[in-house]
């Protein structure tokens, strides 16, 4: 009787072993392999989709360095290129309300206009005046200045740096600040243009009526360019209007790729002649990308983040 070898049977499980591990490591390259393709086809697409977004902020810079004679008011553009679209919308910072400069009763009117009461708008608007000083200690230019340095000579640097900032003021609402975000900005002048303002910068104005704001409105509808006419119907409030070159606009900007991927971001830019820049970029705040479609009638009606 022939007695068989257990070093065949070795043999044999040896190899069998040797299969199933062959066999998971295909699958694990497999694995691994999809992941990083995948990962490619994100970083692609950000990558794009950043490349849509820096082309239409060269769009709207051109557009205001061309907008002498065109009031920058919801202007709305949308380039068009191989890997997808991006739609810009400007408007133009010098028509809103400056809260690191406008005066106090400007800003005691604006906050009426949003609801706060008589009293309680007065005392605000005193205080953002106040905290403008650069003699506070309290204003965000001279917090956590050393005692012995000097503080900033008047005018040097921005009293506020953007919106929120208004949250440090006592008495003031966060239900305020949320109203006035859209009639307000920190790269203004003590004026404002009549000719980009919303209405609803024109409602807040001293001593105009709902019935000066639809003639205002209607008067710049028809003649959007005539600054003197304009200026007139606002009577009294006048003195805060003056019209100015448009260097300053606030930019939002909606991309998508063709295959469905789309970003968004906030931007306000500076164009200034004989600068050694096209224009510069004081605010950039990219939203959440997202993965939507746009619609088949186009990206006007497309959002993201």
């Amino acid at each position: 009787m022939t007695r068989s070898d257990p070093r065949r049977g070795m043999v044999l499980l040896t190899v069998l072993w040797s299969i199933s591990l062959l066999s998971a490591l295909a699958m694990a390259a497999s694995v691994t392999f999809r992941s990083f393709a995948g990962v490619m086809a994100v970083e692609r697409d950000r990558v794009q989709g950043e490349a849509l977004l820096t082309a239409g902020l060269e769009t709207a810079a051109s557009i205001v360095d061309t907008s002498s004679n065109s009031p920058l008011t919801e202007v709305e553009t949308t380039v068009t290129l191989g890997t997808g679209a991006v739609r810009a919308r400007l408007n133009d910072e010098g028509g809103r309300i400056d809260i690191g400069k406008a005066p106090v009763e400007l800003l005691a009117s604006m906050f009426r206009s949003v609801g706060a009461p008589e009293a309680a708008a007065g005392i605000v608007a005193q205080r953002i005046v106040d905290r403008r000083s650069p003699g506070n200690a309290a204003s965000p230019d001279n917090a956590g200045r050393p005692s012995n340095e000097a503080p900033q000579k008047s005018g040097t640097r921005q009293p506020f740096a953007d919106i929120g900032q208004l949250q440090s003021i006592p008495g003031m609402e966060p239900a305020w600040i949320a109203a006035i975000a859209p009639l307000t900005t920190v790269f203004g002048d003590q004026t404002i243009n009549p000719l980009t303002a919303p209405p609803g910068v024109i409602a807040a104005l001293p001593g105009v009526d709902a019935q000066r704001v639809a003639a205002f409105l209607r008067a710049r509808r028809s003649s959007p360019s005539d600054a003197d006419r304009l200026v007139r119907i606002l009577g009294p409030a006048q003195q805060y209007l003056a019209v100015k070159p448009q260097r300053v606009a606030s930019v939002d900007l909606t991309a998508a790729l063709a295959s469905g991927y789309a970003a968004a971001a906030h931007a306000v830019i500076v164009v200034l002649p004989q600068d050694s820049q096209p224009y510069r970029v004081l605010i950039w705040i990219p939203d959440a990308i997202c993965q939507s479609r746009w619609p088949s009638n186009g990206p006007e009606v497309a959002s993201c983040g």
